[in-house]
């Protein structure tokens, strides 16, 4: 019996939690998925796996074999991609998450661009502000913005972000204008998803609690309660960088500003860049930088 049958079918169950699940991604009936599981144990004379009417689930033994079949089965996975990819012409499916509103406005028109150029490579943009993961998700790349947080992951930095504390000239006019900090707490802020705006004081990063009547998940939406005089928000210029320029809305507390904050590219980790998303990163990093000035600096978060 070879050393490597029904490890697909052990991983395939461990993480859909399913023998049948497990048939069907693999492409085969439910009783061969058991049988060759049940071989797998024999053969390693470990029960990898709880068996219920309910569910299944791992073992500690089954635990430990699945996070080292994983490894190996994305290894095996990412030999074929690199022999299959070593012509210059990118194929297959490529699988790109960003966030919303900038994926939107600026993202997609780049990777419409892209697509135009390799009609052998079909482009699934996948558009949403929650954190994926990329390998259960099958995703071979992702935009994140601002700070990161996911040390498991390689980042390419593409582009720079810089955020905006702003308002009306008819808010200022009645409220004035915050000079520091602590004079936040006496003005009526416009909550986003963050229950805190970032600032740069003293060479250092600093979170302000803000508080306000008008709370909203949506950067558009505080844009237009800033410009209709509600109060102050924080926002990336993508938002208001028209209104700025026009008047509509005036900048303050500048020389504390968060500037410089990253649009980033992120993969596995252990995953070399395969040609199609090397291409598809230059591509973009090309782009954003010729871009009008803070044309890159976008987010929803």
């Amino acid at each position: 019996m070879s050393e490597w049958a029904g490890v697909s079918e052990f991983v395939a169950v461990a993480e859909t939690e399913s023998f049948t699940a497990a048939g069907k991604r693999l492409g085969i009936s439910t009783a061969q998925v058991s049988r060759q599981v049940s071989a797998l144990e024999g053969r390693l004379a470990a029960k990898l796996l709880y068996r219920t009417t309910r569910r299944v689930s791992l073992t500690d033994a089954g635990r430990t074999y699945y996070q080292h079949c994983r490894q190996v089965l994305e290894g095996l996975a990412e030999a074929e991609r690199a022999v299959t990819q070593l012509q210059d012409t990118p194929r297959g499916v490529l699988r790109v998450t960003a966030p919303v509103t900038y994926g939107e406005r600026t993202l997609a028109p780049l990777i419409n661009d892209f697509a135009l150029h390799y009609p052998d490579l079909a482009v699934q943009l996948v558009l949403t502000n929650q954190r994926l993961d990329l390998v259960e998700e099958g995703i071979d790349l992702a935009i994140r913005l601002g700070r990161l947080e996911d040390s498991s992951m390689m980042a390419r930095r593409l582009a720079s972000r810089s955020l905006h504390v702003c308002a009306a000239p008819q808010y200022l006019a009645t409220y004035g204008e915050p000079h520091c900090l602590t004079e936040l707490d006496r003005h009526r802020c416009l909550v986003g998803t963050m229950e805190y705006w970032r600032f740069r004081e003293d060479g250092r990063s600093r979170n302000v609690r803000v508080r306000g009547r008008l709370r909203c998940n949506s950067g558009w939406a505080l844009t237009d309660a800033a410009i209709k005089g509600l109060g102050l928000a924080q926002l990336p210029d993508y938002y208001v960088r028209e209104h700025l320029a026009s008047g509509r809305l005036v900048s303050v507390l500048d020389h504390l500003g968060e500037q410089g904050e990253g649009v980033w590219a992120l993969y596995p980790h252990n995953r070399h860049l395969s040609p199609k998303v090397r291409l598809l990163v230059d591509h973009l990093t090309a782009s954003l930088a010729e871009a009008p000035d803070g044309q890159a600096s976008v987010s929803d978060e």
